[in-house]
């Protein structure tokens, strides 16, 4: 009679996906990710993208009033405020310079931290030849303010500009972020410089 052996040992273990991570490694993982941040953050140019920022919603303010000027067929006129940080926009119906009553004025402002001002980058010379020295370079004023004016057929009154830079760059002589603007008197178009290698050079 053949003598039956019975198996009496465990079981193999079963070994089971573990769920979620350890402190250890949840605090290594925090390590890691607050080294790589201070190494990257000083390498983005926050004054840059929020002085594109400021480009973007000037071009379009100007480009707005430009077409406005054509679809009412009277002078738009684009005053310049550096107090107040801003672009008015006035619907001179009866172009007479003046804002009357009933005439529409509208706001851009400019992006939180931007200013108007040229700080230490060197004078921009325009596409006509004129160089910009002042901060605005128009003849044109309203209300004390620096203002160029869209005519019915979109041209603007004059060739001129202006510069933007963010508050702490100017005040602490950096000129990497500064921008110009120019409008050119013919197209009524803006055109953007940028100065983040030095010199300016065209495109926002």
């Amino acid at each position: 009679m053949a003598s039956e052996f019975c198996d009496t040992s465990s079981p193999p273990a079963v070994l089971r996906p573990r769920n979620g991570f350890t402190l250890i490694e949840i605090l290594t993982a925090l390590v890691i990710m607050a080294i790589i941040a201070a190494l990257a953050i000083p390498r983005l140019n926050l004054d840059g993208y929020k002085v594109g920022s400021a480009v973007r919603g000037i071009t379009a303010g100007l480009t707005y009033a430009q077409r406005l000027a054509i679809s009412l067929q009277s002078d738009v006129r684009v005053s310049f405020d550096s107090t107040q940080r801003r672009l008015r926009v006035h619907e001179d119906v009866d172009n007479d310079g003046v804002i009357d009553p009933g005439e529409r004025v509208t706001y851009t402002n400019l992006e939180e931290g931007v200013t108007f001002g040229r700080g230490t980058a060197n004078p921009l010379t325009y596409s006509d030849g004129t160089t910009g020295n002042g901060t605005f370079n128009f003849t044109g004023t309203q209300g004390g303010l620096p203002c160029i004016v869209f005519r019915r057929d979109g041209s603007a009154s004059e060739n001129g500009g202006f510069y933007l830079n963010t508050i702490k760059g100017l005040v602490a002589g950096r000129t990497n972020a500064a921008r110009a603007g120019e409008i050119v008197r013919s197209s009524g178009r803006v055109i953007w410089y940028t100065y983040a290698t030095g010199a300016w050079t065209r495109g926002n």
